[in-house]
């Protein structure tokens, strides 16, 4: 992996297709972020621009992986706009391109990002993923701590109810 950044709303814009390709590929080999397989072209590039447009306001922080000029990965940083939450963000989304999995990018990524987070005041990170999800490894690795699971919490895209993990850091 040659460099993790923090993706400008026109960055972000620019990159589209890239996103979409890598949401897609994501859910379709099994992901639990929040669509079912397989996960149409539109559907993604909708929840994209949504994103994007979310970055321009300041509400999420988009960072992006990259092997050469490749969009191999991404995560997104959540700060809470709490008056009583300014110490806390949310990780979401983080994506790997199957192509490039197992080389060390979701870990550089949420190096990426928690070095964002301090830089930004923000001592308590949040997430969850579903049971079982290479995410949960990932997250483990990663010094977070596991506090619980709630059943049933999401529907799979045959109807079946999946437990979804939490977990959180303090930075």
């Amino acid at each position: 992996m040659n460099r993790v950044t923090i993706l400008s709303e026109d960055e972000a814009i620019s990159a589209l297709g890239d996103l979409s390709d890598l949401l897609i590929d994501s859910v379709n080999n099994g992901a639990s972020v929040g669509f079912h397989r397989p996960l149409a072209e539109d559907e993604a590039a909708v929840y994209w621009q949504d994103v994007c447009a979310d970055v321009g306001q300041g509400g999420v922080l988009l960072f992006g992986a990259y092997v050469g000029n490749q969009l191999a990965g991404t995560a997104q940083l959540q700060p809470s706009s709490k008056p009583n939450g300014r110490n806390r963000a949310e990780v979401a989304k983080v994506l790997v391109h199957s192509t490039f999995r197992r080389r060390g990018i979701g870990r550089a990524l949420m190096a990426a990002l928690e070095t964002e987070a301090r830089r930004l005041g923000r001592t308590t990170l949040v997430l969850d993923t579903r049971l079982g999800d290479a995410g949960e490894a990932l997250y483990v690795q990663c010094g977070y701590t596991r506090v619980g699971e709630i059943p049933a919490y999401v529907i799979d895209e045959h109807g079946a109810p999946d437990t979804t993990v939490f977990f959180y850091k303090l930075l």
